[in-house]
């Protein structure tokens, strides 16, 4: 079997229009998420031209179509974002089992060659088709300014480091970087592992000791801004 693409899966892999997505590639899978998350973006944007969300009344007191918004329209696009939504869900769930496989094949691969005592040390082995860095650890942002004296610089992060992991925190479970701002406020005091790419000749793959806390200097935390790939 090709090792970017999954097994036929059950009925729940199929999307709301009709597409098995469970034969999609690991590529195919992510360019799919691109689109669709586009498209979640262009839709909400129609509610938001017309002031509402997923949960604003659209009929008057009498039970009459509000006049002052497009109905119609807004009723197109909620329905289309709860299609949507189920997709990503399916297409996220997809991603998650495929690479979580791929790199517990890649650990499996290594473990079974290396003697025990160089296992610490052995670089990962990867056939051909899969991703020369597992790809769970994906990037999925980076740093936008890191300020002088900051908790940021003493871990030695710096302008332009590509986000792997932020403690726990991957590209699959990001939500938008919520998920980092989250950790940081649960860490204060704390060590957080920060798995970073710096780019260079070669790149640079660095694992960072970050301790988020107050009363350096300056405002936040970190002393940093992340921004999202």
């Amino acid at each position: 079997m090709d090792s970017t693409s999954v097994p036929s899966g059950p009925s729940s892999w199929h999307g709301t229009d009709g597409s098995d997505y469970g034969a999609l590639t690991l590529m195919q899978l992510l360019e799919k998420k691109k689109v669709t998350e586009s498209e979640l973006k262009q839709l909400s944007g129609v509610l938001k031209t017309n002031g509402v969300d997923m949960s604003t009344p659209l009929l008057t007191v009498d039970g009459f179509p509000r006049m002052d918004i497009d109905v119609a329209q807004i009723r197109s696009a909620r329905n289309r974002i709860i299609h949507i939504r189920n997709d990503y869900k399916i297409i996220m769930q997809l991603l998650e089992s495929m690479l979580h496989d791929i790199h517990a094949r890649t650990i499996s691969t290594v473990t079974s060659r290396a003697p025990i005592n160089e296992l610490d040390s052995v670089a990962p082995i990867t056939s051909p088709n899969e991703p020369a860095v597992p790809a769970i650890e994906t990037p999925f942002a980076k740093i936008s300014n890191v300020v002088a004296g900051s908790p940021a610089e003493e871990a030695s992060l710096r302008l332009d480091d590509q986000i792997r992991k932020f403690g726990n925190v991957t590209w699959l479970n990001h939500e938008k970087l919520s998920r980092v701002r989250i950790t940081v406020q649960n860490s204060e005091g704390q060590t957080v592992i920060v798995k970073v790419v710096r780019k260079g000749t070669p790149d640079e793959e660095l694992e960072l000791k970050l301790k988020p806390r107050r009363g350096w200097g300056g405002s936040g935390l970190l002393g940093c801004t992340l921004v999202p790939l």
